[in-house]
């Protein structure tokens, strides 16, 4: 009744725990049972390993959060040591994501996880690209096309493309990803932010500026997967202040085959099974035998 199907891997419910909020699951797996999920990205991974930004890294804002964390991560081949083994004994599809400052480091942890047993690979491509000045290799369309297009000839896994919302055209960027090979596009990632400590006189975070996440952007992700899903033919994945079956709901209906959720598993940690049962119930209301039949309805 849940199940949906991504680049040929079936997905036993659309509920998906997002990159940089569920860790490798093993601190929530001592809350819930994590197999329950469809999915689960892992935090944000780098060739090598990051210890991540100094200074403030979460800080709560109306209706949402602010992040500097960094990316801090163990590494590609950290993980593939300490922590896949373990996640590949959850039962459930695990999505490597991978980030990078270069192109090179980009193909080199693709090799290495290809050799791995993940089932996909997510690319963030909103890393800064430190060869030209620092600028997201997913604000251009032509910069983020060629990096699929490199990426995708060397990946032996369905390759996911996850797209920052911070791109000058979010719509074409899918799209000439899509032509340069993605099997599937995930968006939104954290909106470019900022908050100030007016005491001190300065900004909150070392690095001036954060990703915003949660409730607050879920009307502007939601319309930006709606107009990807109208042109692109790959499985979308939405996401972007999801908080309830209801919202899940909404993403799903406009063009979404499946959904991550992150900023909410801070508030209540075993959210996502309160949105696999929410929308079971909305099915069972509504008599819709298939989630299928209600993917990309609007």
């Amino acid at each position: 009744m849940l199940e949906v199907n991504i680049c040929g891997i079936n997905f036993k419910n659309p509920v998906i725990a997002a990159s940089g909020t569920f860790g490798f699951g093993k601190e929530y797996g001592e809350i819930y049972d994590v197999s329950r999920l469809g999915g689960i990205s892992t935090k944000g991974l780098t060739l090598n390993k990051k210890a991540g930004n100094d200074g403030v890294r979460v800080f709560e804002t109306r209706a949402g959060m602010l992040n500097s964390v960094g990316l801090q991560n163990p590494g590609v081949d950290g993980f593939i040591s300490n922590e896949l083994p373990d996640m590949l004994k959850i039962d459930t599809n695990i999505l490597a994501n991978l980030g990078g400052g270069t192109i090179e480091d980009y193909l080199e942890g693709i090799e290495k996880l290809n050799k791995t047993a993940v089932h996909i690979i997510e690319l963030n491509i909103s890393c800064p690209n430190v060869k030209c000045g620092g600028m997201a290799f997913g604000i251009k369309s032509e910069v983020a096309s060629d990096i699929v297009k490199r990426v995708k000839a060397i990946c032996k896994k369905p390759l996911m493309v996850k797209l920052s919302p911070n791109a000058e055209d979010i719509v074409d960027m899918a799209y000439k990803c899509c032509e340069a090979g993605a099997d599937a596009i995930s968006l939104v990632n954290t909106f470019k932010a900022m908050a100030i400590d007016i005491n001190k006189r300065k900004p909150i975070f070392d690095n001036v500026t954060a990703g915003l996440s949660g409730a607050a952007i879920k009307p502007i992700a939601l319309r930006m997967v709606y107009e990807v899903s109208n042109v692109v033919n790959v499985p979308v994945i939405g996401m972007g202040g999801i908080f309830t079956a209801k919202d899940a709901l909404e993403f799903i209906m406009a063009g979404a085959t499946a959904i991550q959720v992150g900023t909410a598993n801070f508030v209540k940690p075993d959210v996502c099974l309160d949105i696999i049962e929410g929308i079971k119930e909305f099915m069972k209301k509504e008599n819709i035998k298939n989630i299928n039949e209600i993917i990309h309805i609007i």
